[in-house]
């Protein structure tokens, strides 16, 4: 009787799984539409003043940041990713939903400065 157990090698454990007979589906092509209120300009690439911001999508990210919400932004979050998979057949990350809002806040701020809904909310919030 041997003392070691048997592994699977290399080969077995990074096998391909597709058959091979069906081409590989193509990931959906991710669609970006203006938040409700933004401005049509904010969201057009190239338009004015928002020089085509967009979020960075899905690649390796230099920076990082923490951000702590409610638990009740979080389950929002979360609905909002899942409404994404379910209704729109966009598979996304909440990261990346957020890196999007982000973006379109900003390509917003940019572009009607004082009229901006970032603007608008912050100052409703502290009293002015």
């Amino acid at each position: 009787m041997r003392r070691r157990a048997e592994l699977p090698g290399a080969s077995e454990l990074f096998r391909t799984t597709a058959r091979a007979s069906e081409p590989p589906e193509p990931p959906p092509e991710p669609r970006v539409e203006p938040a409700p209120g933004a401005g049509a300009r904010a969201a057009e690439p190239g338009s004015g003043g928002s020089r085509g911001r967009s979020g960075s999508g899905r690649r390796k990210h230099d920076a990082k940041i923490t951000v702590y919400v409610s638990d009740e932004e979080l389950l929002a979050l979360e609905q909002a990713r899942l409404a994404l998979r379910a209704e729109h057949g966009i598979a996304v990350d909440r990261g990346r939903v957020v890196r999007e809002g982000v973006a379109m806040l900003l390509a917003d701020l940019e572009a009607r400065g004082a009229d901006s809904v970032l603007v608008r909310e912050l100052r409703r919030e502290s009293g002015e």
